[in-house]
């Protein structure tokens, strides 16, 4: 099959790098042209603007940044009119379950068959093949390109289209939430006069041990705040909770209490800065108590 990737960003880049490595043919486009060129070597064909590349593909992948940019490059940018009839466009962005619903009911009017396809697992699972993926859309459709997924991580069919998104949230909660809880701690350690790397390890393998805890604690620990998911970006998605959770009625407290420290740290200009960050949010909060220095 010949496979589009649009997108080729911090998540982008290494899962065309999986596609690559797995025999497909890929050809690449993305806002920032040098990013999509740094995949030459590795075989991808370049594209000089999306519909170009999306044009002749059998799977089209974007990995972009919100629902806007999606639409913007599905149908301004003309990637829907390119794109040959019976053909599969596989959106593992983050977006808002309304905004792929609607996606998918535009591209089925032209045969274009629509899967959301949100990830989990970073840049880490991005390029070692491990990402959490959560498909909506026709079970039909997602079997016959089940093969495609396979060099990305493990493929779950979560129901019709738009639950892949809702599925994505959820999973935001989580991770958001979880944060905080860690990065709480740390201060909790910190200020009891426990070492903070000792503290991590000694609750490994107990029941607070988590990916959070495995990477993103160590994130804290050694002060490394380069963004693997900008603050921004997770931002974004507590807002889409937000915003699901107040037209279903349901109440939210911890989600909402994390969601409000996430603003406050965006809103002092750390919207790049990786989500573990959230920890200098909370030592700037308590801004007594000394920090400790990277490991």
């Amino acid at each position: 099959m010949n496979i589009a990737f649009l997108g080729t960003g911090l998540m982008g880049a290494p899962m065309a790098r999986r596609l690559l490595g797995a025999g497909f043919r890929v050809t690449v486009w993305n806002r920032a042209a040098e990013k999509a060129q740094a995949l030459e070597a590795a075989g991808a064909i370049v594209a000089a603007d999306p519909a170009s590349a999306a044009a002749g593909s059998d799977v089209v992948f974007t990995m972009l940044s919100d629902g806007q940019a999606v639409a913007d490059v599905l149908f301004a940018r003309g990637v829907a009119q390119a794109m040959r009839a019976g053909a599969v466009l596989v959106d593992t962005s983050s977006i808002a379950p309304e905004i792929a619903r609607d996606h998918s009911a535009r591209l089925r009017e032209i045969g274009i068959a629509h899967v959301d396809c949100p990830v989990s697992g970073g840049v880490v699972g991005a390029e070692a093949g491990t990402l959490a993926l959560m498909a909506g859309g026709d079970a039909d459709v997602i079997a016959q390109i089940t093969d495609i997924f396979a060099p990305l991580g493990r493929l779950t069919h979560v129901g019709p289209s738009g639950a892949g998104q809702v599925c994505k949230l959820a999973n935001q909660q989580i991770v958001a939430v979880t944060i905080g809880a860690v990065a709480e701690a740390m201060m909790l350690v910190q200020a009891g006069g426990a070492d903070r790397e000792k503290f991590r390890d000694a609750i490994r393998g107990g029941f607070a041990e988590s990916r959070i805890l495995e990477l993103h604690g160590g994130r804290m620990v050694r002060r490394d705040f380069a963004p693997g998911g900008p603050s921004r970006l997770q931002l974004k998605d507590l807002n889409a909770v937000s915003d699901l959770a107040q037209a279903t009625g349901l109440k939210l407290p911890l989600t909402a209490a994390v969601r409000d420290e996430f603003t406050q740290f965006v809103a002092a200009g750390h919207g790049d800065t990786d989500h573990s960050g959230l920890l200098l949010h909370l030592e700037g909060m308590n801004a007594g108590l000394p920090v400790e220095e990277s490991k």
